[in-house]
């Protein structure tokens, strides 16, 4: 078994930055990331995304916790949630909607496939 520990998730250097799939703002949010997949269908890592709007792409389920910045997911169905750092979500497999980022936003993340 590989135990994977992340030291310090609000300061450390994060591998890929790429433009939102999806943008609705321009400029277009930039996400960064680092994270580890395993092969029994889950993902972990720290996420972040500067300021923007965009719809979520992600299909699989996932738990977060927030590190960092302030946001407002808009679920296609439901109310709009508020988030700030210190909070955290358990996103159903298929919810979708609009990421508003106020400020730069930083989460840890686990997707279960």
């Amino acid at each position: 078994m590989n135990i994977t520990h992340f030291r310090d998730t609000a300061s450390v250097t994060l591998d890929e930055h790429n433009p939102v799939a999806v943008p609705l703002s321009e400029p277009a949010a930039i996400t960064s990331v680092t994270c580890v997949e395993r092969d029994d269908g889950v993902e972990t890592g720290i996420w972040e995304c500067t300021p923007g709007r965009w719809r979520r792409q992600i299909v699989q389920q996932e738990f977060c916790h927030f590190i960092a910045g302030r946001c407002t997911f808009i679920p296609d169905v439901g109310e709009p949630i508020e988030i700030k750092a210190g909070d955290a979500l358990m996103l159903p497999a298929n919810t979708t909607g609009v990421w508003d980022i106020q400020e730069t936003l930083r989460k840890t993340y686990v997707l279960i496939f």
